[in-house]
């Protein structure tokens, strides 16, 4: 699924005193539309990540305590993340993530979708990763096409449900 740009722009920044990533986006969508599309296994694979990224979803257990584990293929390559769902609740989501490529580099992730009324939803999310160097090699690395072309996808997609 490729998906058009968006009306939205996603805001990225690094934060000067801790290795953290901080990202906000808004989206045409409910709270529920957007954490229901972050938790099913199915609709998550349609949005996340670049365009022509193939996701195959090998473990998925959206619940607080659960694990979850994907690989990204494209052109031959494949790239596998995995991580834990520390919690799962109505409007917020705490989990890790880990690149395999990286599997010393573990980030803890918050995602919020906070109501701003009229059927739209700001998503408030937070990496904190293991180090400075690791925050910027995640910068650096093109992660914002990827979240940019995943975000627009997963625009059309909460226009579905």
């Amino acid at each position: 699924m490729n998906a058009k740009p968006s009306r939205y722009q996603v805001s990225i920044e690094a934060d000067p005193k801790l290795p953290v990533i901080r990202m906000t986006r808004d989206f045409d969508a409910t709270p529920a539309q957007l954490m229901r599309a972050h938790t099913d296994p199915d609709l998550f694979a349609r949005w996340i990540g670049p365009d022509g990224m193939e996701i195959k979803i090998v473990e998925w257990d959206a619940t607080t305590g659960g694990r979850w584990r994907y690989v990204a293929g494209r052109d031959g390559e494949e790239y596998g993340f995995h991580g834990s769902f520390h919690e799962v609740g109505e409007d917020r989501i705490v989990q890790t993530f880990t690149f395999d490529g990286q599997p010393e580099s573990v980030a803890l992730e918050t995602l919020r979708f906070e109501d701003i009324g009229g059927g739209r939803t700001r998503l408030h999310a937070q990496s904190l990763v293991d180090s400075f160097e690791g925050r910027d090699q995640w910068l650096a690395s093109g992660m914002e096409t990827g979240v940019e072309q995943g975000y627009a996808k997963l625009d059309a997609l909460v226009a579905e449900l």
